[in-house]
Parts: structure tokens; sequence; C-alpha cells
């Protein structure tokens, strides 16, 4: 193709390119190493974040991800730290001794990580023989955080025996046409003649944050499609249930509510989350449960869109119930204490925090009366105001950082086991991942020409 666009000279130059499948191994680890190198040179001595999760992949290898989070460049940095097979059991004392040599190796002390953001599980977040115990002998000011996103899948997991049994059947019907492919086949062609705006439905998974809400939300869509294809199929006990106007009333419900806390979960993922921005988020939810309450109380339904449309009067006991029970098992995992970060929200309008000492207190006082920081905090982040102002009051600075540091969920482990989903498939089983998913994910630059002054070329492979 060279040879034919342009001309023989520089096709010539292309077959001088080496491209065999080791070449191209050979220059991910080196691409993986000088991002390594990179990572904890900008790591060291300061203060750091870490956010852990293990997994198991595709070939049944167990894996530990952990992310970092630093003040690099004036802002703060996200970014890979390691990715390590665990090769026997998971358990509290095996995850740290692989956290601990990592950092002994690289020279980055624990006394300088301020934060660990886990899930529940009691092999990470134990407080007597867990993982945050086992930190917290190294580096007792650590603060450890349960991922909100796992606090709210928990959260939003109870329901009663009435609502549950309309999910059960939901999810029997899904099965009963997802897993037989005529059937499947068969489904889409009736919505297409029946020329619904979906032609199938969506399989439900557990493991998956949003797949409950979009399950639900499929099955009422497609709700006529789904009883006339039950009767033609034979499955008239379960077709009944899409006629029964009550079924129908709280699978409409069940769609509303697990879309709307679907829209709280998305507002809980993403990069450069901080624990007073994502109290926020939750404290309007819980808010927002307690006012649907009320207005149930008085026969509105018009906040839910697929239940709004008809009268809802008989099942309203069950949503109350369902309502009440969210709120309370919210308030449960997620205890109202988002006051306490309002200094930092708000510097210039809130009341300075409990606990300062008088070093402290002064430089906040002269911070607050800084017209210029007046300005700028308007037209930056917080995390960018901080940062800058640790650099002209550097007590009240890094009382602020220390807070907007520490991880507030896992959401970058998970990227992080998507992405060895999508690297280690079945045909790449026995892939080491580690240095293909640093490059995958990394957010920092390669320093090409560096590598390339240490390597000599060879054309003849």
């Amino acid at each position: 193709m060279v040879s034919t666009i342009l001309d023989e000279k520089s096709a010539e130059k292309l077959k001088a390119v080496p491209l065999s499948n080791d070449t191209v191994a050979r220059r991910i680890s080196d691409i993986s190493d000088d991002l390594e190198e990179q990572l904890c040179e900008n790591l060291k001595d300061k203060r750091f974040a870490l956010q852990v999760d293990e997994a198991t992949d595709s070939n049944k290898d167990c894996l530990l991800i952990a992310y970092v989070r630093f003040v690099m460049s004036e802002s703060l940095h996200e970014d890979l730290l390691f990715c390590k097979y665990i090769r026997t059991r998971a358990t509290a004392d095996e995850l740290f001794k692989l956290l601990d040599s990592y950092l002994t190796e690289h020279e980055l002390k624990w006394e300088n990580c301020i934060g660990v953001c886990t899930d529940g599980a009691q092999t990470m977040a134990g407080k007597k023989q867990g993982l945050q115990a086992l930190i917290k002998q190294v580096s007792p000011n650590v603060q450890w955080t349960h991922c909100l996103i796992h606090r709210e899948a928990l959260a939003s997991r109870q329901m009663s025996p009435e609502l549950n049994e309309v999910l059960t059947d939901a999810i029997r019907v899904v099965n009963f046409i997802k897993t037989r492919p005529l059937k499947a086949r068969l489904f889409s062609a009736l919505c297409d003649e029946m020329g619904a705006t979906h032609s199938d439905l969506l399989f439900h998974s557990e493991a998956r944050w949003l797949s409950r809400g979009k399950v639900l939300s499929r099955v009422f869509e497609l709700r006529e499609e789904i009883r006339v294809f039950l009767e033609e199929n034979g499955m008239h006990d379960v077709a009944s249930k899409f006629s029964d106007e009550q079924f129908l009333m709280k699978l409409a419900y069940l769609s509303d509510i697990f879309g709307k806390l679907n829209e709280l979960n998305l507002q809980l993922q993403g990069r450069d989350k901080h624990l007073p921005h994502l109290a926020d988020k939750i404290s309007a939810f819980t808010r927002k449960l307690e006012m649907w309450g009320r207005r149930l109380d008085q026969g509105n339904t018009d906040f839910f869109e697929n239940l709004s449309d008809s009268c809802a009067t008989t099942v309203i006991p069950y949503l109350k119930e369902h309502i009440s029970s969210l709120r309370r098992f919210f308030q449960k995992y997620f205890p109202d204490n988002s006051v306490q970060y309002d200094w930092l929200r708000d510097p210039f309008n809130a009341a300075a925090p409990a606990g300062l000492s008088s070093a402290e207190e002064d430089q906040y006082i002269e911070m607050t009366s800084d017209s210029t920081l007046r300005m700028k905090f308007t037209a930056q982040t917080l995390s960018e105001f901080w940062l800058g102002v640790e650099r002209e009051h550097p007590l009240i600075g890094q009382r602020a950082v220390g807070i907007l540091l520490p991880f507030a969920t896992s959401y970058l482990c998970e990227i992080g086991f998507s992405a060895v989903a999508s690297l280690k498939t079945k045909y790449r089983s026995r892939l080491n991942i580690e240095h293909e998913l640093r490059v995958a994910v990394s957010s920092l630059q390669p320093r090409f020409e560096k590598r390339c002054s240490t390597k000599q070329a060879h054309c003849s492979h």
C-alpha cells in the first residue's frame, strides 16, 4: 500500500519497523515501566489516598487492584497504583502483604497514606482482623471509607414480599425469553410487528449496579408485548398478571423508584469525586424520600412517571411501606454528617470548623477575609481552590485537602476490572495483565524519547 500510494523508498523504511508479537509485548512492558516510574517519582514524600478492591477474572485468577490519588501539578491526580495476582487465599493478611511489599519496594511511606476506600466485605472492612485494621497499625491516622456506591446498593436491597414477588415474576419472564434463542427471536419479531420502541429484553445481573432499574423499566415498556407472547406460549398464569391492574401498578412503581436510584448511582460515579460533594447527593435523595412519603399520604403520585398515568390508590400502602423502608436504610447506611463539610464547601459564609488550633483559626480568618480568594472560589473547582489556599495558608489548606484527598467510592477499581475483562479474554487467558492494564488506563504520558535513548534498533526482527 505504501509503495503504491507513495514510493518504494518509503516502503523500504516501513519494512524496517519491527512488529513481531514479542517486540510489541516488550514495548508495552517498557511503556508500563516508564509510567510506573513516573507515578512513583511523583508520589514520593507526598500524602496520598488508596482505593482497593479484589475480584476474579475470566481465567479464575484473583486480582488485587489499587488506585492512588495525590497532588500533582497543582491538582488532584488519580492513577492505577498496581494490579497484582493473589496466589493463595484472598485474606486480609495476604492483601496487606501485597500492599506493604509494593510500597516498601518503591520507597513509599505508610505514614503518608491518609485514606483507604474499599467495599464492605469483612476481609477489607474488618476493624479487628480486616485490611482496615492492618493498615491502621502502620498508619494510625488513616481514614477508612466504605464505598458510597456499595452502601447505596445495600440500602436499596430490602423490599416487601408483595413488591419482591413482582420483581421475581419480571425476572422469571426475562429468563424464560432471553435464555432460549428461538423464543428471543420470536419475541423480537413480535415487538417489531406490534411497533414497540424496543425489540428485546435485558438480562438481570445482581452484581451490576444499574441492572435492576434497567430491567424493570424495559419490562414495563414491553408489558403488552410480553402478555401477548406469554399467551401464545401457553403461560397463561404469568400472562394474566400482565393484565392485572395492581400487578402493573406495582411494576410501574418499581421501574420508577429503581430508575431514580439509578440516577443517584450515576451521580456517585466518576473521577474526581469527593466526600463533601457526594454527601450532598445522598442528603438530597434522603430528603426526596421524605417528600415522596408525604405526598403519598395525600394520594399524590405525580412524581413517579409511569405510575402517575393510572389510579394507584389500591397499591399506595405498599409504596408507602417501601419508601419508608428505603428512607430508614438510607439513614442507617448514610448517617447525616454533611454539616461538618459546610466550612469546606462555602468557607466565606459558613462557621469555622470545630477543633481548630489557634494557628489554624488565625489562618482561617485571614483566608476568609481575602477578597481575592473569595473571587477565585466561584471560578475554581473545590479541589483547585483549596490547593491554592494550601500554598498561602498551609495549615488550614492541609486540613481541607486532607478531607478532599480520600476516595469516596471504589469506582476506579470497577473501571479497572472492566478493562481487565476486555483485555484478558478466553483467547488470552495466560496474559499477565499488569503491564497491559497500566498502559490502557493510566492518564500519564509515556516518555518515549527517554525510553528510545536506552534502546538500539534491530531491524532483523
